[in-house]
């Protein structure tokens, strides 16, 4: 998977017979378990007719080593009509043949040891992979057993590789590579595979902390299309709240097309923030895409495979493009005395290495040593006073060993397994052990090695402890930050470090890409403020969202919350929806303009029956007030001042005893007034059923004391009523919570809603009675005939109460009170104009009509 430089274990068999446990393991891998005897070799052959780069050093035992020296792979004919025919790749890059150097120098290093591996000699095959699974399959089948340069030695192990799908189909084919997949770390698929670097789990994870610790919500990714990039963007996603605004996959095959696209890609994208996971070459070609369009605004994450790259950093082309960038880096150690081997190098003592000669050509212009060999048949030969002690480039660059230190631990960690297989057998050991004897390099077996590297634990030249944790060694990073100077250049700073999954950075120490301390802003949408959530937007990204307001009653008190929360019952939002605020008790109050008017029409409805009573009662002798019994039409008045008083009852704060006296007042009230007109019919009635021939005795049942017996009846039935309800159930003052708003309603509840249908239906029944008595007495012979204005009342009376119910249902909060107040004070003055104000009318405007012969004209 990553591309990046790494360093590796690859334990390998030889060329020779033992290929057949070769086989044997590939078997158990793959489920193959037939043509063993098939494969068996005693000699090697040629693979095509190319020739191998690569470095060799004779030894006891001898180590492979696969690097990605070039970076320009050579063009292949697919036409399928001749045998392939490889060329080698060219491009050489200073960086990895710092690599190749730190592993010769670590094995001569152990060479000279008098403690590790005393009397082997370790040699090296080293061989160039060009960084392309199919060229680093070549040259590891080349030190198999593929090529005349390794077929005189056992490989038992090979340091290097140049990324995690090379390891992956190598491991499967010969057993065990190593690199960053975290798919490496299953060791059921991968039983032999050890590695120097950490998996990119752990710097995947990094990334995704960085991106939720900066609130970068909204990133776009470029990444290699292989096992690297891929796994990275699957690691990254799963960070909670990150998005990816695109992906870009680059290959190496076609990367300026590819860096192209992705360019055009970032330019586009609403993303500020870009995630990068691949090859530090591809890097390079992407940067100079985004120079060419002129896009210098975006914050670059790295990954290990470029962090660090100082042909990136000292690149005056893409400094502009690159300043800002924040990446992961693999742990920087120093390694004593490498940097005068480095310096020291000199193909005049190191006549038949192929690379160094090539760097010196490149760096020096001349050719150091026979023409046959240069790769510059027309460069002069060199003077020989040429030297690396004052050449400053990525080769001589030892102020930060990465992937250099990383492959310096592989080669001590395969120094260790093998000091540890080849070491004899204490002195002091039983007579007759089996083990006894040494056992010589030449008889190394792959699968000895795989079992001491397992068991390796040291503590190396630097004093830091090694020891494998199945594939892995403990995950330890860099963070780092590319930062400009004052010379207009770029260096690298450290920032931080990653020690596991634990983020420890010193966010002061950034340099952004905008060249302030100001952390860039890389969302979809801006995060939602308090009293707001986020509403996702359909078919896009979770990152994407609308903010809408919390609705009455909810809040949010945080920046981009998903929801909003409810308010607890005794508590409604504020105006902004970020704080639950206690509820307001509310009433009908006397204060108010609503409970203004209404107490206003209740009193002016009382002063006027207290008036017409007092008409009443000053001509109380006159026919007209005795007509229909005087006495009747006093207590309907006295009921009707009543009903207008209870009224106000309504008004005001609800308390315990306030509750139970406005229904009690109101529900007897109506019934004393409801039951005078009932008897008052009745009365009428009775009359004139008297006048006919044998019905003289009628009004003898219809006398004063039955009439006000009866009025007093019926309104017993009414206290008795009111007296169980209130007895039982009675009205309580509660806050009603159901009704949305920073008020809260205090207000009488019905705790039973029977008692107080109870209360209405009786009233009810009444009334339908006197309409029912009146309305049959309508049209009985009298100049003044009152049946007439009792039908008409108790029409108006039963209108208002029959609408009062759906509207007194209906009604939020104190306007029910107001509803039930307007209907008694609707009915009252029905009642009192129209029984009342014809007499009034006749008694003070129409005197000569308030005679006894004008009633009884008919």
């Amino acid at each position: 998977k990553s591309m990046s430089w790494l360093s590796w274990l690859l334990t390998l068999w030889p060329c020779s017979a033992p290929s057949v446990l070769l086989v044997g393991l590939v078997g158990r891998q793959l489920g193959l378990r037939v043509g063993l005897q098939v494969v068996q070799t005693v000699r090697c052959s040629r693979w095509g007719t190319s020739s191998v780069q690569g470095l060799f050093q004779d030894g006891d035992v001898v180590i492979g080593g696969l690097f990605s020296l070039y970076y320009q792979p050579p063009a292949i004919d697919h036409d399928f009509t001749q045998l392939p025919h490889y060329k080698s790749c060219t491009g050489l890059e200073n960086l990895p043949l710092q690599y190749v150097y730190a592993m010769v120098f670590a094995l001569e290093e152990i060479n000279h040891s008098t403690v590790l591996l005393p009397g082997v000699k370790l040699g090296y095959h080293i061989h160039d992979s060009c960084g392309l699974p199919l060229w680093a399959l070549r040259a590891a089948l080349s030190l198999v057993g593929g090529d005349s340069t390794s077929c005189d030695r056992p490989v038992p192990l090979i340091i290097g590789g140049d990324s995690s799908t090379t390891a992956q189909i190598l491991s499967r084919i010969l057993g065990c590579y190593t690199a960053s997949c975290p798919c490496l770390s299953d060791r059921r698929q991968f039983p032999n595979f050890f590695r120097t670097m950490p998996s990119d789990t752990y710097q995947a994870r990094a990334m995704a902390q960085l991106a939720i610790r900066f609130n970068w919500t909204w990133i776009g990714a470029v990444v290699a299309n292989n096992d690297y990039g891929l796994n990275a963007i699957k690691e990254e996603t799963q960070g909670a709240g990150v998005c990816l605004a695109f992906v870009e996959t680059l290959n190496r095959e076609n990367i300026l097309s590819d860096a192209r696209r992705a360019a055009l890609t970032i330019q586009a994208s609403t993303a500020r923030v870009i995630l990068i996971f691949t090859w530090y070459t591809d890097v390079r070609e992407l940067f100079l895409q985004l120079t060419k369009i002129n896009v210098t605004d975006r914050q670059f994450l790295a990954s290990e495979a470029w962090s660090t790259s100082g042909n990136l950093i000292q690149n005056p082309s893409t400094s502009k493009v690159a300043s800002g960038v924040l990446g992961v880096a693999i742990r920087s150690s120093p390694v004593p005395g490498f940097e005068n081997y480095l310096r020291n190098l000199n193909p005049s003592r190191r006549p038949d290495d192929k690379f160094l000669r090539e760097f010196w050509e490149n760096m020096f212009g001349c050719s150091p040593g026979a023409t046959n060999y240069s790769s510059y048949a027309s460069l002069p030969l060199c003077s020989g006073t040429e030297s690396l002690e004052r050449v400053d480039n990525l080769f001589t660059d030892t102020s930060q060993l990465r992937v250099t230190y990383n492959t310096y631990l592989a080669v001590y960690a395969a120094a260790h397994a093998l000091h540890s297989l080849l070491s004899c057998p204490n002195s002091n050991s039983p007579p007759g052990n089996n083990s006894s004897t040494c056992l010589s390099p030449k008889h190394i077996k792959p699968i000895e090695v795989l079992q001491h590297l397992n068991k390796v634990n040291f503590t190396t030249p630097q004093g830091e402890m090694f020891y494998f944790q199945g594939a892995d060694i403990p995950a330890k990073y860099d963070l780092v930050n590319w930062q400009n100077t004052p010379e207009g250049t770029l260096k690298l700073v450290l920032i931080g470090r990653v020690d596991g999954f634990d983020l420890l950075l010193n966010e002061s120490a950034i340099q952004w890409s905008t060249g302030s301390n100001q952390v860039p802003l890389s969302v979809c949408s801006e995060s939602c403020p308090p009293g707001t959530r986020m509403a996702t937007r359909k078919g896009e990204p979770v990152c994407c969202f609308d903010c809408i307001p919390c609705a009455e009653g909810e809040i949010s008190n945080t920046t981009g919350s998903p929801h909003c929360e409810r308010c607890p019952l005794e508590f409604w939002s504020n105006a902004k929806r970020t704080a639950c605020i206690p509820r307001q008790l509310d009433f009908l109050s006397f204060n108010e303009t609503l409970g203004i008017t209404l107490t206003t029409v209740a009193v002016s409805g009382t002063t006027v029956t207290t008036a017409v009573f007092l008409i009443f009662l000053h001509y109380r002798q006159t026919p007209m007030v005795r007509a229909n019994n005087s006495e009747l039409s006093f207590l309907l008045l006295v009921s009707l001042k009543l009903c207008f008083l209870c009224s106000l009852v309504f008004i005001g704060r609800p308390s315990v005893w306030a509750c139970r006296f406005q229904q009690a007042a109101f529900g007897i009230s109506f019934v004393l007034c409801v039951s005078c007109l009932q008897v008052k019919t009745i009365v009428v009635l009775a009359a004139f059923r008297s006048a006919r021939p044998g019905a003289e005795a009628l009004m003898k049942w219809f006398g004063p004391g039955q009439q006000r017996g009866s009025v007093c009846f019926f309104t017993c039935i009414q206290v008795i009523i009111c007296i169980i309800w209130l007895t039982i159930s009675p009205p309580v003052p509660q806050p009603d919570f159901d009704i949305p708003g920073l008020k809260v309603t205090l207000k009488c509840a019905m705790a039973s809603v029977v008692g107080f249908s109870l209360v209405l239906g009786y009233i009810g029944l009444l009334a339908c009675t006197s309409l029912l008595l009146a309305f049959l007495a309508r049209k009985l012979p009298d100049n003044f005939n009152e049946a007439k204005l009792i039908t008409f009342s108790m029409l108006i009376f039963c209108a208002v109460w029959v609408a009062f119910v759906p509207a007194y249902v209906s009604s939020p909060g104190k306007y029910s009170v107001a509803v039930e107040i307007f209907a008694i004070l609707a009915s009252s003055y029905g009642l009192l104009f129209c029984i009342f104000a014809p007499k009034c009318f006749i008694i003070l405007l129409r005197p000569e009509k308030n005679t006894k012969k004008h009633l009884m004209g008919r």
